[in-house]
This record gives C-alpha cells, structure tokens and sequence, in this order.
C-alpha cells in the first residue's frame, strides 16, 4: 500500500462528528447616508465604477446609448439589449477576447462597497466579465443590500456553483502610485438603476 492509498485509507476509516451548525454573525447594519441607492454610488464612484440613472420612461437605456453605440461586439445576457455575439454553454471562454461591451443584470449590488455580485447563470460564460473592455450592468435599485453580511445570506451562495463580486473596473497602481484602469481586465464598469422587466 502506497503512502497516499494508507492516508485516504486512515481518513475513511475515521469518524467524523455530526455536522456542528455554523455561528450566528450580526449584519452590524448602520445608518447609509442618503440611503442605500446613494450609499451604492458613492462608493461604486470611489472605486472607479459610474452610476447611470435611468432614462426616460419610454427610454430608460439612453444613458447607456453612447457606450453601446460605439461598440462593434456586444454579448447581452439581457433581454433589454440586443447583442450580436450569443453566449452558449458551449462558448469558449477565450473567444470573448475581442468583445466591446457585455451587458450582465447584478443578481444584486452591495451599498458598503459598490459591488455587483453575479452568478455563473447571470455571466453565461464566466469569462466575459474579465475579457470584455467594458461592461454595462443592469441592477434593480430594490436589490442593493447595505453590506456584505446581508450579502452572504443571499441564497445564490448556496445554489450556485460560482458567485463573484466586481467591484469598479480593474485597477493596477505601479510603485509610484499612478493608478490605471483596465491594464488587467475591464476598462470601465457603469451600473444602470433598472428594474428587470415584468
């Protein structure tokens, strides 16, 4: 019997105690100036990241128009626009390399850090929130929580098998403290307040 084989053997054999239930943390929730919507801004605004309001009622997609207008691909996950390059299952993830913008609906955004969580259902392919030069990110104001405690309750933790937080566009500081967005991945990340439809 080989070393390894003599490990897994001595761990199958042990008894392991019943599941021990995890401990109850506080939300430790505060006051949000102006309230989470505004809370959610500034702090998506500190880490490099733009809060769009919605347009008018019979257009509440202007304020994205300029970015989605210049764009030659466009990946949506969204049925409120109309992308020309279909994300499958079956999508490489390093085919996504030349996308211009991917417009992704937050499962849902955090006020304390001006994060947007998405699950691996939301992203169709993981990787086009890393490849994509921008993304454009449909958030329901109802849906941002005040802080990452009441994030972690949220039940996509639970039944998804990839859950991640973008917080602002990649960012990178040399030894000199420049600060530049996009050198290792998005270039720009805009939040559109919008309600998904029916």
């Amino acid at each position: 019997m080989s070393s390894r084989e003599a490990i897994l053997a001595s761990l199958r054999r042990k008894h392991w105690p019943e599941r021990v239930p995890l401990p109850q943390v506080g939300l430790f929730d505060r006051e949000l100036e102006g309230g989470p919507i505004a809370e959610f801004g500034r702090r998506l605004a500190q880490m490099g990241g733009k809060l769009l309001e919605p347009g008018p009622d019979g257009d509440p997609l202007a304020p994205a128009a300029p970015l989605l207008r210049e764009a030659v691909v466009i990946c949506s996950m969204v049925p409120e626009v109309q992308g020309n390059r279909p994300l499958t299952p079956d999508t490489a993830p390093a085919s996504l390399a030349d996308v211009d913008v991917a417009v992704l609906r937050a499962c849902f955004g955090v006020a304390e850090t001006g994060s947007v969580c998405f699950t691996e259902e939301a992203l169709g392919v993981n990787s086009v929130a890393y490849l994509a030069q921008h993304l454009l990110v449909l958030l329901d104001p109802a849906a941002i929580l005040p802080n990452l405690h009441h994030a972690y309750r949220r039940p996509e933790f639970a039944r998804s098998r990839y859950t991640v937080f973008h917080t602002g566009p990649s960012a990178t500081a040399d030894i000199e403290g420049v600060l530049i967005h996009g050198a290792q991945g998005v270039r720009s990340l805009s939040v559109l307040l919008l309600p998904p439809p029916g």
